[in-house]
Order: C-alpha cells, then sequence, then structure tokens
C-alpha cells in the first residue's frame, strides 16, 4: 500500500489560511446537494453538529449511535467548560494566544494550520450555541462569564455550572432532532459500526449490527463521517462511560486508515481514587475546581492527622511551589506527574494512601460558601455521594485518571483520513491537541469540527462525483465485510471457554495502564509487548460469551470491543517504544530534566507518528509526517 501523507495545509500567512481555504474550494449547489448522502457515525458533540449543520446545507443525511438515544453520547459528561478566544474579560485574550497556549499546551507536537483554525473558529462556537438557547453562566450585568483553565493565565472558558457538556450536547441535539423531524436526517439508533467498506480505494458506506436482533446489514454513502470518540477504555479504569470503545476507528484503522500518535493519552489529575479492585470505572471532578482548590500533600511522610489538623506549615502546596506562574492551574500532564511524584514518596492521603488533597477551605474564607456552592455545588454534591465526605468541611481527595486520547485516526486539513471519502471528527482524530490536550479543548475541537469545518471541507470531495454513480450495497465488497462480521461474532460465541470479556478487559488495562499509563520506560514497553499477545491468545481460547446472537447480548457486544483494544493496546506501546522522547501525556523515564520534566528531542521526533495496519497487531508499519513550524519557536515547555 502506498501512502503519502499529506496534510493539505493552505497556502499564505497563517492567520489568513482557513480564509483562504473557503474561499478556493469547490462548491455544491443547495439543489445538487440533495444528491449526495453522506453517513455520520456517532451522535456526540461532533456527531450531532455535523448532523445538523450538513442536513440544514441540504444533503441527506444517516446518523448511527449504539445509544437508545443520541443525548446518552459520552460528551454529555464533559463538566467544566469550553474554551473560547472572545477576550470578554479584557485580560489580553486573543486567536493567536488560544492559538499559542493549546501548541504550547501539546507540548509543540500540533499541527500550526489546524490549531490555529480551531482558535479562529472558537469565538463563532459560543454565539451558535447561545442562539441554540445553552444557558452559559452569566455574570451579574448578563455579560457571559468566564474561568480560568490549567494552562493558560486568562480567563477564556465559558461553562454552564458542572454540566458544560451535557447543556451542549443538549444544544447540538436539539438542531439534529429538528433535522430528523424535517427528514433530512435519518437516524439509526442501538446499531454498532463493525466494519468499513472500501471499494476502488476510496470509502462506499459501512456495515453495522443491530444492537437488539444482531442483525447484520449495509449502508452506502458518498461520504462517512467517524464521530466516534476515544479510546481512554483501553486503560479498563478510565473517566469514560463504560461503552465507550474504539472500534470504529478500528475497523477503519483495519481498512486503511492510518492511526496516529496513539501513545498520547491524557491523564487527568482531578479524579477520584480508586477505592478498591473491583471497581469498573473512575470518576471525574471538573479542572475547574482548581480555579479555586488547593492541591497538597502533608510534608511529612507518617503524617496521620485528619487534613484540618494539620499546620499550614506543614502543608506542601506542590504546584504552587513548583510552578508559582501558574500554580494550581498547571496543565493536565505536568499536575498528573506531581501528583504522582508525591504519593511514589509516600505522602499519599486517604484509606489506599492513593490521593493528594484538593482544599477549598481558604476559598470558602475568602468568598463564603454560598459563592462556592453556586460555582461548583453539582460538582460537590457528586463527590459526597461517591465518597460520603462533605467537601464543604473535609478537602477532596483525588488522583490522575485516564481520560481523553489525544491520538487517533490520522487526518489532513480537510479532516479526510488515508481512506478517500472517510472523515474522522471530534476525538476520534488526532489533529488539534498534540502530546497533552488543554482542559475545556475538546468540547471545542468536537464543535468546531462538526459546526465550522466538515460543512465545508466535505464539499471539495464530493464535487467531482455529481451525478456518478457510487456503488449500493448489493455490491459484493458489502456482502464480504458482511459475513465477515458475522463470522467474527459467531467466533465469539462459539470459543465456549471460561472467562468473560471484563475478565480480560480488566486484566489488558492493568497491563496497559502499569507499562504505558502515566509513566513508560523501554522495559516496561518491552514486557507489555511480551505480556498483552500473551493474554490475546488466552482471550482467543478461553473467552466465555453466555446467550446467543440474536438478541440484545451486551457480554457478545463487549467482547468484539475487547479484542479491538487487544490490538490498539500493542499498537500504543509500539508507538511509546519508538518514541524516544518525553512529551506532553507522553513520559519516558529515560528522558527527563534533573527536575523531572519531559525532555523533547526536538530533532528526530518533530513529527507525527501513523501507523499502517499490516494484517499482524505485533508488527504495524510506520510513517511519519513532519511538524513545520511557521509562526512558533520550538522551546522549552516552562509553567514556573
Amino acid at each position: 500500500m502506498s501512502i503519502t501523507l499529506d496534510a493539505k495545509i493552505p497556502e499564505g500567512p497563517l492567520a489568513d489560511k482557513w480564509d483562504n481555504y473557503k474561499e478556493n474550494e469547490r462548491l455544491v449547489n443547495p439543489a445538487n446537494k440533495r444528491k449526495f448522502k453522506i453517513i455520520v457515525v456517532g451522535t456526540g458533540l461532533a456527531g450531532a453538529s455535523a448532523c445538523a449543520t450538513l442536513a440544514e446545507l441540504g444533503y441527506q443525511v444517516e446518523a448511527f449511535t449504539f445509544h437508545d438515544s443520541p443525548r446518552r453520547a459520552h460528551s454529555i459528561a464533559a463538566q467544566g467548560g469550553i474554551n473560547a478566544a472572545k477576550n470578554y474579560r479584557g485580560d489580553g485574550d486573543s486567536i493567536h494566544r488560544l492559538f499559542y497556549d493549546t501548541i504550547k499546551g501539546g507540548d509543540f507536537r500540533s499541527r500550526e494550520g489546524n490549531v490555529h483554525r480551531l482558535a479562529q473558529v472558537s469565538v463563532d462556537i459560543i454565539d451558535q450555541m447561545v442562539a441554540q438557547g445553552v444557558p452559559f453562566a452569566r455574570e451579574y450585568g448578563g455579560m457571559l462569564d468566564n474561568r480560568s483553565f490549567g494552562g493558560a493565565q486568562v480567563s477564556r472558558t465559558f461553562y454552564a455550572r458542572g454540566q458544560t457538556g451535557q447543556q451542549l450536547l443538549l444544544g447540538a441535539y436539539q438542531q439534529m432532532a429538528r433535522q430528523v423531524g424535517l427528514g433530512n436526517v435519518k437516524l439509526w439508533n442501538r446499531m454498532e459500526l463493525v466494519d468499513v467498506v472500501v471499494i476502488d480505494g476510496r470509502c462506499a458506506g459501512i456495515v453495522t449490527r443491530d444492537l437488539m436482533t444482531g442483525e447484520v446489514s449495509s449502508h452506502s454513502a458518498h461520504a462517512v463521517v467517524l464521530a466516534t470518540g476515544g479510546y481512554g477504555n483501553a486503560f479498563f479504569l478510565s473517566t469514560n462511560a463504560m461503552t465507550c470503545n474504539v472500534t470504529a476507528a478500528w475497523r477503519a484503522h483495519r481498512k486503511g486508515a492510518l492511526f496516529a500518535n496513539p501513545c498520547y493519552t491524557q491523564i487527568h489529575p482531578t479524579c477520584i481514587p480508586q477505592a478498591d479492585d473491583f471497581q469498573s470505572k473512575l470518576t471525574l471532578m471538573s479542572e475547574s475546581l482548581r480555579n479555586d482548590g488547593r492541591v497538597w500533600v502533608p510534608a511529612n511522610l507518617d503524617e496521620t492527622r485528619p487534613p484540618d489538623q494539620i499546620p499550614e506549615d506543614e502543608r506542601d502546596y506542590y504546584l504552587e511551589r513548583l510552578y508559582p506562574s501558574f500554580g494550581n492551574l498547571a496543565p493536565r500532564d505536568i499536575s498528573s506527574r506531581a501528583a504522582k511524584r508525591a504519593v511514589d514518596s509516600g505522602r499519599g492521603v486517604g484509606p489506599l494512601k492513593n490521593g493528594v488533597y484538593l482544599d477549598f477551605s481558604e476559598a470558602i474564607g475568602r468568598l463564603g460558601a454560598d459563592v462556592v456552592k453556586e460555582r461548583y455545588g453539582n460538582l460537590f454534591e457528586m463527590y459526597e455521594r461517591i465518597t460520603g465526605e462533605d467537601p464543604y468541611t473535609v478537602p477532596m481527595r483525588i488522583y490522575p485518571a485516564s481520560h481523553y486520547t489525544m491520538g487517533g485516526i490520522w487526518v489532513d486539513y480537510e479532516l479526510m483520513t488515508t481512506i478517500p471519502g472517510l472523515y474522522a471528527a471530534g476525538e476520534a482524530n488526532f489533529s488539534d491537541h498534540g502530546a497533552n490536550r488543554l482542559g475545556a479543548s475538546a468540547l471545542m475541537q468536537g464543535l468546531a469540527d462538526g459546526y465550522f469545518v466538515l460543512p465545508y471541507t466535505v464539499s471539495n470531495y464530493l464535487a467531482p462525483f455529481l451525478n456518478k454513480p457510487i456503488p449500493d450495497t448489493s455490491h459484493e465488497a458489502f456482502k464480504l465485510a458482511e459475513r465477515e462480521a458475522a463470522d467474527r461474532f459467531s467466533r465469539y460465541l462459539s470459543i465456549g471457554g471460561t472467562r468473560s470479556p471484563d475478565y480480560f478487559h480488566r486484566e489488558l488495562g492493568k497491563i496497559i495502564w502499569d507499562y504505558c499509563g502515566m509513566e513508560r520506560n523501554q522495559q516496561g514497553l518491552e514486557k507489555a509487548l511480551s505480556e498483552i499477545p500473551a493474554l490475546y491468545d488466552e482471550f482467543q481460547k478461553d473467552l466465555n460469551v453466555t446467550g446467543d446472537g440474536e438478541s440484545t447480548n451486551q457480554t457478545l457486544e463487549k467482547a468484539g470491543r475487547v479484542e479491538d483494544f487487544f490490538e490498539l493496546g500493542m499498537l500504543m506501546c509500539h508507538d511509546a517504544l519508538d518514541r524516544e522522547e518525553s512529551c506532553g501525556g507522553h513520559f519516558r523515564s529515560e528522558h527527563q530534566t534533573e527536575e523531572g520534566e519531559a525532555l523533547r528531542d526536538d530533532d528526530n521526533f518533530a513529527h507525527v507518528s501513523a501507523w499502517e495496519w499490516t494484517g499482524d497487531p505485533t508488527s504495524p508499519n510506520l510513517h511519519r509526517e513532519d511538524l513545520a513550524y511557521e509562526e512558533v519557536k520550538l522551546q522549552t515547555r516552562s509553567y514556573k
């Protein structure tokens, strides 16, 4: 397979690239848009906004979700806010500053062109969502309020208490639902993508499995958009919903879509620590809490007193000490590693000594409990329900956990994958965050891709296909994909072993977390690359799936998703082993400064690692896209 990684970055100065692109794109007139059919897989922020906008433009749209309702997409779980360079606070923000903060936050491992476009359209996203009724927080005078997030020294994060993702998703969903009602979007619920179909070198459609009946069916289209989220559940314990998976992206990868930077996974510093070995997921506490909460651990190793009895001079506010310019709002990767060092030193807190304190006593004393409750009330309630502790009187206990994935399907400037006609949007692609995502930028990217990027870029691909026939589902390639999918699920049912998919998922996740989690090294990664194939072999021989394949069977669904996680897990470790540097969320312990910070190697690794499926998950093929910087000067990242 001959692959050329052409990012298709437009000509001209960085600030003009997106405008130049739009002025020179190929167009499809309104009457002709009705002749094109686009499939959108996933109905979170990226998917729902893409469906709404593409249908509003006149395209035929079919939307697929494996949920009973599009509103159950995992975008709903985002808490803290969405970034935009509106400069409402008059504190020096600008499109360029948001662009630079995002590039720097990603440790100089993202494309300038994509990131500048993201910053540029961010200002329109807020207006769009306000017009759709999203109840952003407002100041006393009625202006939209802002707060700060990690990695920035300005207040650019718009929020709706601790429910920002939910409110934004409801806004995008209602516009999508309007198009469903008008007949412009056909919605398929409880349908899971199980394969991508490629005919004559271009994406011709998808194969799905009905989760209620087990029926496998095909759907053809002129273009397909994958908006299916990230792969954080590869670690088993993560902040993701338990149904989040990599299957759609991985099936596309197996058909020729390169997978980029899979080792770039984000560990969120503000999660409730694991309580026991039988836990099935972890709970996120919004990064917004670090605006008013102070992070600390006891200074003494053998400290046993309750936190309120530990004097100030015997507390180590380590983020404020190590990073005085940013303090408790240091970026996620840096804050997470600092917490890990504190716990590893023996100063962890809580019953299992596996957390650090996030303390609001100073803020409550300064602002009053009512103000703190107004800002974070629902988050405090959630914490108390889970832990049984009142965070108004006892500091929260937090610890890092797997949260978001910066890696994903490789896409060019148009969000097209290496399979022509197949696009990837939102967290499913790799494009905007480099090696570390700044908080409140995931919602920004999802809505930017769906509302303001794909509607422009898709016409560039579709225009030449006007009035040209496309393969329909009677084509042999669709029938072959259907048979292969049906055989795959029959195989799971026929193994007849003794272990459930959850058992294998938990064991796999532990290997990936231990050796490819917050800290990696050559020895550990090589160990993982010997243990994962062995466990995968056991999975193929000892898997036990109860029930049948002709009705709702969540164990059968899980088996398919876990197999994809096995193959992805190997690729994550290969990628981490190949990248002999530390950058952002990818921390190789062999490559660090004397102060324990990430040590990049710009001479050898200022590139995107894009991996090709070879048919053997143990030996993927690497392609590189060199990163060229016109506006940004590469420098050591510092938040001190």
